[in-house]
């Protein structure tokens, strides 16, 4: 059996793929990592091989890689040129280390140039620069949290104001995205593969209310105006334009607005639409419905930011 690293693993991502991983694999067969020794306490206790590793600098991330053959790196919830360096210390380790595939977390449609998703440009720089490299990958090109919208939802007042007009979006649970991840990790006959993991319904913000509306009993509408109206409602709300901005504590937006509103954008032009059954090819099972996460909201929320930044 391969050795396998999970990254990130006190955020909410990377515990749902250590969740997932440990029904499939054995302990002895992973290593966790993540930014602080802090956040390692709790699977150091149960006897897990826990390492520091911190993107943002690559002094030690060659040790903490060291004996691994397959990699998840998560991707930084930072957006720029410091999100960019941080993977490329993460993949030039991982590559030293010895390390033989690297799975990344990446978006969907994240190559196309005339995608104006700010976000998708470190995401494709990544994968450019892992396939400069040659060597094996599998890129999970994940579609949008259905948490954010739901969170979104709840907590709206009673408008969802939106700029994303009759666009579609696969939006799937972060939950699923970290079982994809936690199957991908283990797939020893995947290689060099680009794999979209959508939801299992193509939605417009409206259906996706619509759907909310019935599954709660709360009566939220969408309020379609334009971009600037969005960064107006963001900025109301204390969320900041980049994510070199500050985040306030217990925000129920722990993302930046240009993210938001330029995905937004991205949906609106039919760029984020990829609709495909990758998701249940490569793990056997169907991805949960928006109904389904509405149904039980309280353990569908986008949660708190974990950031190297803080």
């Amino acid at each position: 059996m391969s050795k396998i690293i999970v990254t990130g693993v006190d955020g909410n991502f990377g515990g749902e793929v250590v969740r997932n991983i440990t029904k499939l694999v054995k302990k002895e067969d992973l290593i966790l990592t993540c930014p602080f020794s802090k956040g390692l306490e709790a699977f150091e206790k149960e006897g897990f091989d826990t390492r520091v590793a911190n993107f943002n600098t690559y002094e030690g991330l060659e040790a903490a890689f060291k004996g691994g053959d397959v990699i998840l790196i998560i991707s930084a919830p930072f957006v720029g040129e410091k999100r960019q360096n941080a993977h490329k210390n993460a993949i030039d380790a991982a590559k030293a280390a010895g390390v033989k595939k690297i799975i990344y977390t990446s978006l969907v449609n994240a190559r196309d140039p005339e995608n104006p998703s700010v976000e998708k440009i470190d995401h494709a720089y990544t994968e450019e620069y892992v396939l400069s490299l040659g060597t094996d990958y599998i890129f999970l090109r994940n579609s949008q949290y259905a948490e954010a919208m739901i969170t979104s939802y709840l907590t709206s007042n009673g408008v969802m104001v939106s700029c994303q007009g009759d666009g579609k979006m696969s939006y799937i649970s972060r939950k699923d995205c970290a079982l994809a991840a936690a199957y991908a990790l283990t797939k020893d006959d995947l290689h060099k593969k680009i794999l979209n993991i959508n939801g299992p319904e193509s939605l417009t913000l409206h259906e996706f209310v619509e759907i909310g509306n019935r599954e709660t009993g709360m009566k939220v509408t969408v309020k379609d105006t334009t971009e600037e109206e969005v960064y107006a409602a963001f900025d109301a709300i204390g969320v900041p334009r980049t994510t070199g901005g500050k985040f306030l504590d217990g925000s129920p937006a722990p993302y930046s607005s240009d993210g938001m509103v330029t995905f937004a954008r991205a949906i609106r032009l039919s760029k984020m639409d990829e609709f495909t059954d990758d998701f249940e090819k490569l793990t056997g099972t169907k991805a949960r419905t928006v109904a389904t996460m509405f149904a039980a909201h309280d353990d569908y929320q986008v949660g708190r930011r974990n950031s190297t930044d803080n």
